[in-house]
């Protein structure tokens, strides 16, 4: 990932989680900020997405399942 892109992903992040922090402190329940901070990082995910951590889950998943067939 560029370090524009990174930049870009870690500022949506902090974005989050000050609006996270602010509907906490209104009092919303805890399952909410917590579903909307779960559907805010997929959203993000989707915008800007990061295929170096993807291809590294994906070679760890290959791995792992090559360890339980043998």
């Amino acid at each position: 990932m560029d370090a524009g892109t990174r930049q870009k992903r870690v500022e949506a992040l902090e974005a989050i989680k000050n609006e996270a922090l602010s509907r906490a402190k209104q009092g919303n329940d805890s399952f909410e900020v917590r579903d909307f901070v779960t559907n805010a990082k997929k959203t993000l995910a989707y915008e800007l997405p990061d295929y170096e951590a993807h291809e590294k889950a994906k070679a760890a998943t290959l791995a792992y399942k090559k360890s339980k067939e043998g």
